[in-house]
């Protein structure tokens, strides 16, 4: 490999280094976050179809 070469590899890994961070910051992480509460929220929303809302129970009056 030629200077120049090594130059526009370096140049190139850099350039694919930033465009991974962002993309990992701007798009994956955003949707693993949302799918992590989403899949919780419905995880909770299943259950309390079974069990019931929470609190005390109905009072027997």
């Amino acid at each position: 490999m030629s200077a120049p070469d090594v130059a526009n590899s370096r140049v190139r890994r850099k350039r694919m280094e930033i465009f991974a961070f962002l993309f990992l910051t701007a798009v994956v992480m955003p949707v693993l976050a949302v799918g992590t509460v989403g899949s919780y929220g419905l995880g909770i929303w299943i259950y309390q179809m079974f069990a019931g809302p929470p609190g005390p129970p109905p009072s027997p009056h």
